[in-house]
């Protein structure tokens, strides 16, 4: 077992909601503030954006991040660099495109990853079916690969990438890409789906845009992930406080609905 899904376990069982917040890396010229700010606020968990030009899951506001983050000169080292700095107590994981990391050089990227503090990674384009180099090199520098379930996912899909992913499963509320949202979509449906195959802790994200958002999905998934709403939030000028303010509140509603 990697070692974050080992504290997202025990997160799960000291009965607190998990809460996710994601950053992009670069999008500021104090970006490793916000990281900051998010863990000091109640983040279980970061997602650090790494940013690439041609993304096929992130809606606007992502979109909007990463291109600030590559204008300001941002790459997987200078990511790396900077996450090297960080004394967080709470785990990061990379969200990223497969791209990305073919560029850089799987072994390379992984060990890059291991040495940053980074100890997981999403890549959306990247199915199981074809990740057997990738996942070889992270079983190699204890970094997670989490895989995302659709809701368009039949059974079959389900328990294999059920199985394929370690760390967390990322169930996605919605066949969209990232961006806020009135409701929750099938959120319910995919984490039931999810647990009727496997115990790993179930996050949901894509669409989870409010403190009532979180408390809801709190009733029936291990956690959630909370991306657009922050994000432009910063691409807004939101500094290290309202950051901070802002992932408190989720981790409030949250904490509401926690079982001691």
């Amino acid at each position: 077992m990697t070692s974050l899904e080992t504290a997202l376990r025990r997160v799960r069982a000291s009965g607190r909601t998990a809460l996710v917040p994601y950053v992009m890396a670069g999008v500021t010229s104090d970006w490793t503030r916000l990281v900051e700010a998010a863990v000091h606020a109640g983040a279980d968990a970061v997602e650090i954006g790494l940013p690439f030009s041609d993304p096929i899951m992130d809606g606007v506001v992502i979109q909007e991040a990463a291109l600030r983050s590559l204008a300001a000169g941002t790459t997987l080292d200078s990511v790396c660099a900077e996450l090297a700095t960080l004394d967080v107590d709470a785990p990061l994981v990379a969200m990223t495109y497969y791209n990305v990391i073919h560029h850089y050089g799987v072994e390379r990227a992984a060990h890059a990853f291991a040495h940053s503090s980074l100890r997981g990674a999403i890549i959306p384009d990247l199915p199981p079916e074809e990740a057997a180099p990738w996942e070889r090199a992270c079983a190699q520098n204890d970094v997670a690969t989490v895989y995302l379930v659709a809701p368009s996912s039949p059974p079959a899909r389900v328990a294999r990438l059920a199985h394929a992913t370690q760390g967390f499963a990322y169930a996605a509320a919605r066949m969209a890409v990232t961006g806020s949202a009135s409701d929750l979509g099938d959120a319910r449906r995919v984490v039931n789906a999810l647990r009727s195959v496997s115990d790993i802790p179930v996050y949901v994200g894509i669409g989870i845009t409010t403190p009532d958002h979180a408390r809801e999905a709190a009733q029936f998934a291990d956690g959630v992930i909370v991306g657009s709403a922050l994000m432009s939030l910063v691409l807004d000028g939101a500094g290290t406080t309202r950051v901070e303010s802002f992932v408190r509140d989720f981790r409030r509603a949250l904490d509401s609905t926690s079982t001691p």
